[in-house]
Formats: structure tokens, sequence, C-alpha cells
């Protein structure tokens, strides 16, 4: 496995922690897509990438009908798509995505959790270089399927040349640019590919060792920051465990 994968392995370990705000943070991202591209997730094909995450995280189908049904009727045209970043403590780089409607609101409440650890906002787009914005799907493998030849045909959009394989789940998992999302799942569906999770992830390629202390700290950062509804996600530059 890729040092990718093992990254975002890491990070979903703890996403599954805490399952209700991971819901809420996809019925989010759900009434975004509905009221981009409709309800009906066969003419939507953003919203059935969400849905097949939400499928991936677990979320009761039930619970993903509610939110498209209550995204109907609300008024999410004003929502926001803004990054913050910035320096933690012990010197791990933060990236902070939100998905919000006020951000007054949401850079205040990130501000006081990067002060409360002694860490500095930088402004939007400092820390960019420290982590690769990539577009991930994960599909199941078919039989006979030649894996060269798919991402020969995907490379066009940006796909990485470099995949990961599970094969305990049976899928393989792709990187690419995250400006051909649309694309990149086109083809995956047209080519009769079962999608099993789709988004987009931030992976930072330069490391940081820390000790058991520090790590201490900055999960206890990180999860100040996830318990506020605006933040979607939160990466750090800090190695795994």
């Amino acid at each position: 496995m890729g040092r990718a994968f093992e990254y975002r392995k890491a990070t979903k370990l703890k996403r599954w922690g805490h399952m209700a705000r991971t819901f809420t943070k996809l019925g989010k991202e759900i009434a975004i897509a509905v009221k981009a591209g409709g309800p009906e997730p066969e003419n939507n094909p953003r919203l059935r990438a969400i849905i097949a995450t939400c499928k991936r995280e677990n979320m009761p189908k039930d619970n993903i009908q509610r939110a498209i049904k209550n995204a109907m009727g609300k008024d999410t045209s004003d929502y926001k798509e803004v990054t913050y970043e910035g320096y933690g403590p012990h010197g791990i780089a933060v990236f902070v995505d939100t998905l919000t409607d006020n951000t007054t609101r949401t850079v205040g409440d990130v501000r006081s959790i990067f002060n409360k650890f002694n860490g500095n906002m930088g402004t939007q787009g400092s820390l960019s270089f420290l982590f690769d914005h990539k577009a991930v799907f994960s599909f199941k493998k078919k039989e006979g399927m030649d894996m060269e030849e798919l991402i020969l045909d995907l490379i066009d959009f940006g796909v990485d040349d470099e995949f990961d394989e599970d094969e305990d789940e049976n899928e393989i998992t792709i990187y690419g640019d995250p400006k051909s999302f649309g694309d990149i799942q086109k083809h995956l569906e047209e080519n009769g590919f079962e999608i099993t999770s789709a988004e987009f992830t931030r992976i930072p390629n330069d490391l940081k060792e820390v000790t058991t202390e520090e790590r201490a700290t900055i999960d206890k950062m990180v999860e100040r920051l996830e318990e506020f509804d605006d933040v979607q996600n939160v990466y750090t530059n800090m190695k795994p465990e």
C-alpha cells in the first residue's frame, strides 16, 4: 500500500470514531449536491458519488433519504467552500476544509482553536505546497480487468499512475485531479465499475514525526476543530502511528 492509502486509512479510523458528526457533514454535502443537480441520483452524478461515500461510511439509508428530502426545503445557495491553514502545536501543518454560510463565524471559530493551542493561522494558500489536493475514487475490482489499461484511459483526466489495491475489500483506489472529478466518475460508471467511495482529500507530501505527547496535543486540536458543524475535514502532516 502507498503513502496516500496509509494516511487516508489512519484519518478514516479517527473519523469513524465520530460517526454522528460525520453524518452531519455528509448531510450538508448532500444538500449542496441536491441544490445544484436535483434530488434524483440517476440524474445527479455528484449526488451519486456522495451517496456512495455515505454507504461506505455506514450512513443508514433512512438518513440519506431524509437528508435529500430536507435539502429540497433548504436555502443552500449561500454556502461557500473556504479553507483555513496554519501551523498548530509542535510545528505541525494544519489544513481545515469548511462549508459555511457565515465566513465571519467560521473564521472566528477556527482561529479560536489555533490560538488555544498556541498555533498560528496563515493566509489562504500559504501551506498548500505541503498537501496534494486529490479526487479519490474507490471501486470494486472486475474479474480480468487490466489496471494499466484503465490508468492509461484516465491519464488525460489527471489520474496518477500509482494506485492502491485492497485485497480484503476487493477494491482499487485511484487518485486524480480534483477538477476532473466528474469526468473520472463518468468514465468509471460508463465502464461498469461499482464506485464505493468518491471524495476530495488532501494528502501531506512531507510527513513529520512526533512524540506520543505531541501527538496527543495535536489530536486534541483536530478533535476541537471537528466539533464545529462548518468544518468538513481537518488534515495535518503528522506521520500516522
